[in-house]
């Protein structure tokens, strides 16, 4: 490979064997290097790719101006999730998570805090995503000796919960407050829900989808089951009703209206905790 630009003393850029740009990190990778020599492959920590040139670009850019240190601890942090999450994350999250590690370690070092609004929501319903976050910080305070608050596990969760969903950081707000909404409206007319329990898991779980299906517009599919309903409003009217003023109340709050399709499936839902607690 050969260096196409020195982007730092740890950072270049080369092309791969079909052509595509990449960005290689490695300490002391691009010291006394020139433009059009060789990488020096055992220095390589870590390769880079993003299809989207203009995602590329901004990580470059972003290279320039980040301590190694932080990079390298947020590689780590990447690499973790898609592990222990089991799943693939956008590339952004190369650019929004560094980025804002980066961000957080400078404020810790000015004194400056300020806590994350949701950090109680995202611990509740994105557990998993908020447990690399706690592993993150322990991660933060292995390579840098800084102590980060617990609001900043759910701000590295919320990074993660983007990346997994392919949404911005306001849209996942917006999915964050809807859930929270939807969750105590089915609470009043369910309260057994409002202890932890694996029913209450699965509701979030699948909470966390309606309302994703919501926000990026990809409702599920209108099937005209008039037969389903009629069945559902005569044997389960309490999960009927619940499931509709669930989807009134992110119609009025958030302007995202619920198909009667997935009110159908949220009412479905409903009705089996019912079946549940019944037996």
């Amino acid at each position: 490979m050969v260096i196409e630009r020195i982007i730092n003393n740890n950072v270049v850029s080369s092309r791969d064997k079909d052509g595509m740009e990449i960005v290689i990190m490695g300490s002391g990778i691009g010291f006394g290097k020139k433009k059009g020599e060789s990488v020096d492959e055992v220095r390589i920590e870590k390769i880079f790719r993003m299809e989207d040139e203009e995602a590329l670009s901004r990580f470059k850019n972003l290279l320039v101006k980040l301590p190694m240190e932080h990079i390298q601890v947020s590689n780590e942090i990447i690499s973790y999730a898609k592990k222990s999450l089991g799943a693939e994350l956008n590339e952004n999250v190369y650019i929004t998570l560094t980025d804002h590690i980066s961000f957080a370690l400078e404020r810790y070092k000015e004194g400056m805090f300020f806590p994350n609004a949701l950090h109680n929501e995202i611990k509740r319903f994105y557990t998993e995503e908020y447990q690399v976050g706690i592993e993150a910080l322990k991660l933060i305070k292995e390579k840098t000796g800084i102590v980060l608050p617990d609001d900043e596990a759910s701000s590295i969760a919320l990074h993660l919960v983007n990346a997994e969903f392919d949404l911005k950081v306001r849209d996942t707000w917006v999915m964050t407050n809807m859930i929270s909404r939807m969750l105590e409206v089915i609470t009043v007319g369910y309260p057994v829900l409002e202890s932890e329990s694996l029913e209450k898991d699965r509701l979030l779980s699948e909470l966390k989808f309606t309302s994703y299906r919501i926000l990026m517009l990809k409702p599920l599919k209108e099937t005209g089951d008039s037969e389903l309903q009629g069945l559902l409003i005569k044997n389960c009217p309490k999960a009927v009703t619940i499931a509709k003023e669930a989807a009134m109340a992110i119609e009025k709050e958030h302007n995202c209206k619920m198909t009667e399709e997935e009110q159908l499936y949220l009412a479905v839902y409903l009705k089996r905790i019912d079946d549940l607690y019944k037996k």
